[in-house]
C-alpha cells in the first residue's frame, strides 16, 4: 500500500482527480481524519473536509503512473 498527502480545493482539481484515478484499476481510498471514502467517488469526496490535504491510500505497490499522473495534487 502507497500512501501520499494530496490536496482538492476547488472543484475542478477534484472533477480532474477523480477523472485520472478512475483510469486505474487500484482500489484507493481517502483519508480525512476518521472519515474515509472512495477516491473514484466524487460525492464520497466532497463530504470531506477539503480545506487542508488529505491522504490517498493507494491499495497497490506498483503504482508509479497512477503518481505521475496526480502530481499536481501531491503536497
Amino acid at each position: 500500500m502507497t500512501s501520499v498527502q494530496i490536496r482538492l480545493c476547488l472543484a475542478e482539481n477534484v472533477k480532474a482527480f477523480v477523472n485520472a484515478v478512475n483510469r486505474y484499476p487500484f482500489d484507493m481510498d481517502l483519508r480525512s481524519g476518521r472519515h474515509v471514502v472512495d477516491a473514484k467517488s466524487i460525492l464520497g469526496i466532497f463530504s470531506l473536509d477539503l480545506s487542508k490535504p488529505v491522504t490517498l491510500e493507494i491499495h497497490a505497490d506498483d503504482c508509479g503512473a497512477l503518481l505521475e499522473d496526480i502530481a499536481s495534487f501531491i503536497v
